[in-house]
């Protein structure tokens, strides 16, 4: 408790900075999640991914990223166990956001697209384990995560199909799929509208103080996608007005990548949402307990540099290094069109957004992978590389065990410091 008192601001000013490192890692990796099937199905340059990424990363940690940030604080371990010894939780979620930060960091490097929510939550499980013991995990609640990293992908997945199927049989299996692509196109356009502006007015504004009810955010959301989809209507019409007498699918594709735009800043949006908390939830801890003097069960709220730090440090990571890990799941795991890469991407919006209004921390990763290998499997299992499918699975379970490990060693030496 004197640890805490003594050393408050050095204890919340080394976990911001682990924090902030963390959220490079979010950024430096699961940019892939997000802009990877823009840039791998050619509709965006890297540099145009990176720019429509920053801003709707940044506004989506910021604005609806705060819903999540309870589940990892208190859902993976048990408060009430660290009530005697605060310090210890303090150190432990420091040393969680250290080694979660280092290995994304290191996977990035390596162009491995990982979980970021693995990361943390095999940190904090590790961390746990070694300090009070593992009774402090609530593992019933880890279960349910984990079962979420089967359920979310295969929700995504289905999605993505359906999206894809709808597609084909809509706008490319038709005799005039040119002239069906300017209809159906804004249609999609009004969806995905949907989508970010639900999850926008529903709970980002809450952060501004702007209440709305169920009603009132649905009509507001409608009234804004309907104008997305007018002005998609008018630019399709007007930018594609020569192209009747080409009616390949070359043409339609290039009307899907205005498509894949808005749905990239749906992917970046969401994104942001729901995986800033993973940087954001042990550091709330941190800052909540010293300030309380270690008072570790009551909920607090979230002290207001927090979030932003968040964004900050996701919009650093994926101008860094989010480049190698784009590279690996835009083409790697099945060739993408810009129908494809939309279909893959509404899919995952709609999955994370629809996880992060539950408050469930899922892996953005693995709903992106469902979503692929859907459209994979929408085209024939010939049209997957099996071969990164699994590489990329492996590196998936190799995650956990890796942040536990370093959690516990980061733990040993952080309280070796303060101790």
């Amino acid at each position: 408790m004197d640890i805490l008192a003594n050393y408050g601001t050095v204890l919340i000013l080394v976990a911001a900075i682990f924090g902030l490192l963390m959220a490079i890692g979010i950024g430096a990796n699961d940019v892939a999640n997000a802009m990877g099937t823009s840039v791998g199905s050619k509709a965006l340059t890297v540099k145009q991914a990176i720019i429509i990424a920053m801003i709707f990363e940044f506004a989506g940690a910021y604005l609806a990223g705060g819903e999540v940030t309870d589940t990892i604080r208190k859902g993976v371990i048990e408060p009430a166990l660290f009530v005697d010894q605060p310090e210890l939780l303090v150190y432990g979620m420091m040393s969680s956001l250290l080694a979660a930060g280092t290995w994304l960091l290191l996977a990035s490097y390596m162009g491995w697209p990982v979980s970021t929510t693995h990361s943390i939550i095999g940190a904090i499980i590790g961390f746990a384990s070694v300090s009070v013991g593992t009774e402090a995990v609530d593992w019933s609640s880890v279960q349910g995560i984990v079962g979420s990293w089967i359920i979310t992908p295969f929700i995504s997945g289905l999605l993505a199909y359906a999206i894809f199927v709808s597609a084909q049989r809509l706008i490319f299996d038709t005799e005039t799929p040119l002239i069906n692509a300017k209809r159906f196109v804004p249609v999609y356009m009004f969806i995905t509208t949907m989508v970010i502006a639900l999850v926008t007015i529903k709970k980002g504004l809450k952060h501004i103080g702007l209440h709305l009810t169920s009603s009132e955010a649905w009509l507001c959301s409608i009234a804004v996608s309907a104008i997305v989809m007018a002005l998609g209507y008018l630019y399709i019409y007007k930018r594609f007005s020569n192209t009747d007498d080409n009616p390949g699918f070359s043409s339609v594709e290039r009307i899907f990548s205005v498509l894949m735009v808005i749905t990239a800043c749906a992917m970046a949006f969401a994104h942001g949402s729901n995986d800033v908390a993973n940087a954001i939830g042990p550091l709330a801890a941190v800052v909540s307990t010293v300030e309380h003097l270690g008072q570790v069960a009551g909920k607090s709220t979230i002290a207001w540099w927090i979030l932003p730090l968040g964004g900050i440090g996701i919009v650093v990571g994926l101008a860094t290094l989010g480049h190698k890990v784009m590279a690996t799941v835009g083409t790697g795991i099945t060739e993408l069109t810009p129908s494809r890469g939309f279909a893959a991407q509404l899919a995952t919006a709609s999955t994370v957004v629809l996880a992060s209004g539950t408050g469930l921390p899922i892996s953005t990763t693995q709903t992106l992978v469902g979503a692929v290998l859907g459209v994979g499997f929408a085209r024939g299992i010939a049209a997957l590389n099996l071969g990164v499918v699994r590489n990329i699975v492996a590196s998936w379970i190799v995650t956990l065990p890796a942040g536990a490990l370093l959690a516990v060693i980061f733990f040993y030496v952080i309280q070796a410091v303060f101790g």
